[in-house]
């Protein structure tokens, strides 16, 4: 099936933290990463160009920019061989999304066409043949009551959006940060987070109905161990004790399911509260 997408003739490596990944056959790969920055330039102050040419993705799908192009390194990110796109928020310092590629893509589609979620800069897409990778940023309900209520009608908005590109762009790659833990096995005590924002039960039903529609949790797909989290709190030493959430994802339309070839999620990449998450599509 023709993804449009040519490799860079990467054999199958082991990801950074080894126990984390699948193991699979060498072939050529389309490598996939998302990772949540909270803050670029913060994150390239502690070593982020350096991770990236070291770890040499194909496709690296941003979240939480906090910064405008002007103020990204975009010469860098060229000198290492990447296309780059970014969608920022209109507010400063805040959300944002980019996405950097070794292939020129033969479409880039910036935000949804609306403008309560375009001016927050949560959406962007890239198309590289039939495929149509995208980084997405959803919004977090953790400030109050008024944000939840935000977050619960941009998951509404963001299904039906999908659903309906799904008939346009059917082979779907959606990378980034949900801002959802799924089952108990997606976050540490469980009980203890009920009530918590990202674990609430109405945001977790979500996701099952969202599942349901024809989307795969790719980590999911080959990876059943628990105590796998993708964001640590700052405090009290949570991410050295492990006392994490899984709330950063690629979810894959189901026609991708025999393509998954590898997934890990890379905890001891450490630029930000939360760490990457690789994806490898055959």
């Amino acid at each position: 099936m023709d993804t449009g997408y040519e490799t860079s003739g990467h054999e199958t490596l082991d990801p950074v933290v080894p126990h984390h990944s699948v193991p699979r056959q060498k072939k050529n790969i389309m490598k996939i990463v998302s990772y949540n920055v909270n803050g670029i330039r913060a994150a390239i102050n502690k070593g982020l160009l350096q991770w990236i040419n070291d770890y040499q993705p194909d496709v690296l799908c941003f979240q939480e920019l906090k910064a405008t192009p002007d103020q990204i390194p975009l010469m860098d990110f060229e000198m290492m061989g990447y296309h780059h796109y970014w969608f920022p928020a209109q507010k400063k310092g805040y959300s944002g999304v980019g996405l950097i590629t070794k292939q020129e893509p033969d479409n880039v589609v910036y935000g949804m066409n609306e403008p309560l979620y375009d001016n927050e800069g949560r959406f962007l897409r890239a198309d590289f043949g039939d495929l149509s990778v995208v980084s997405v940023y959803h919004p977090s309900g953790t400030t109050g009551d008024e944000r939840q209520a935000f977050k619960m009608v941009w998951l509404d908005f963001f299904r039906k959006y999908v659903n309906a590109l799904r008939k346009e762009r059917p082979q779907l790659v959606l990378s980034g940060d949900y801002n959802i833990c799924h089952e108990d096995i997606d976050i540490n005590n469980p009980r203890k987070h009920d009530t918590s924002s990202g674990f609430l039960p109405e945001e977790r039903q979500w996701m099952t109905e969202f599942l349901s529609d024809g989307y795969i949790d790719s980590f999911r797909q080959l990876v059943k161990e628990p105590n796998q989290y993708s964001w640590w709190s700052f405090r009290a030493g949570a991410r050295a004790k492990n006392l994490g959430w899984r709330i950063d994802y690629h979810m894959v339309t189901d026609n991708l399911k025999d393509r998954i070839a590898g997934v890990g999620i890379l905890p001891e990449v450490m630029h930000s509260d939360h760490c990457p998450i690789m994806l490898d599509l055959a």
